[in-house]
């Protein structure tokens, strides 16, 4: 068996709280959005491998491994997803990241054939085997005119809505044949957990959505089965002139499509290992994106 110098295990209590202290100095604001997926019932520790070097007890630099269930041009597949990559400013350019990374590479050549990440800094992982695949967003014009109101806020401070989220992403359909994820929470907890999340009963649709003027932003569909656009349109209550979908838009059923290259919040997708949707234009949702 392979022995692992900066493999570490949440079994050791005391690691949280250094690792977490690591993570708010290098992304202030994250222990909030993990925090935030803990409430929610799905925590960074019941999902993530860590990676730490420490330096007299204090963790300097850490690269996390969790799985992420997809589905890849209609094959299901489990993929492991590099996050939560962070050194101390003081001990960086300091070969120390590297250690790290390369145990990690490592490790993660005996169980994946295909690892992910994203990042605003892609030159960090091109050493590695990591490669930039462009992602892309679809531009939908419509003329609904917002009839009905068949949306409701989903609050999860009652134990319904709660059930109703973890039912729905453990029994999901994947938001897309050609890239999508099923029965994945913690990612989905962190990334989405914090802003509002839209439930469509008849449909039995969790929707992550945004309504800019007219226009809808739709980042993620939650639903044993993605209805197409038109009955989504048809369950929101103002005129929608033009849709933005994050995602490849094949169950969507949609015409007249404009697709145009995008990165989402200024970062990159990243790809390690396999990757059957290579050269597909699509979009990994906001909700998978670690």
């Amino acid at each position: 068996m392979l022995q692992y110098r900066f493999k570490n295990s949440f079994a050791d209590s005391n690691l949280s709280d250094r690792l977490f202290d690591l993570v708010e100095v290098t992304f202030p604001g994250l222990n909030e959005l993990v925090e935030c997926g803990r409430k929610l019932g799905a925590s960074w520790e019941s999902a993530s491998t860590p990676f730490i070097r420490f330096q007299d007890d204090v963790a300097i630099t850490h690269v996390g491994v969790l799985e992420i269930p997809m589905e890849i041009m209609g094959q299901r597949v489990t993929v492991g997803g590099i996050h939560g990559v962070a050194t101390r400013p003081e001990f960086r350019r300091k070969g120390y990241y590297r250690e790290v990374m390369e145990e990690v590479m490592e490790y993660c050549d005996q169980i994946y054939e295909t690892l992910v990440l994203t990042t605003p800094e892609p030159e960090y992982y091109l050493p590695f085997g990591f490669r930039v695949v462009e992602e892309y967003i679809f531009q939908v014009k419509c003329s609904s005119t917002g009839n009905i109101d068949g949306w409701r806020i989903l609050d999860f401070s009652t134990s319904q809505d709660l059930a109703l989220l973890h039912r729905l992403l453990e029994t999901r359909a994947p938001v897309s044949h050609v890239v999508g994820v099923v029965n994945e929470k913690p990612v989905f907890f962190v990334n989405e957990g914090s802003r509002t999340m839209y439930y469509i009963e008849d449909l039995n649709l969790i929707a992550c959505v945004e309504i800019e003027d007219e226009k809808l932003h739709i980042f993620d569909l939650v639903s044993t089965k993605i209805p197409v656009l038109t009955e989504i349109l048809a369950r929101i209550s103002q005129p929608i002139v033009e849709v933005i979908i994050y995602f490849h838009p094949d169950l969507l059923e949609v015409e007249n499509v404009q697709i145009l290259p995008h990165k989402l919040e200024e970062t990159v997708l990243m790809v390690r290992g396999k990757f059957a949707a290579t050269g597909e234009k699509f979009m990994l949702p906001r909700s998978a994106r670690c």
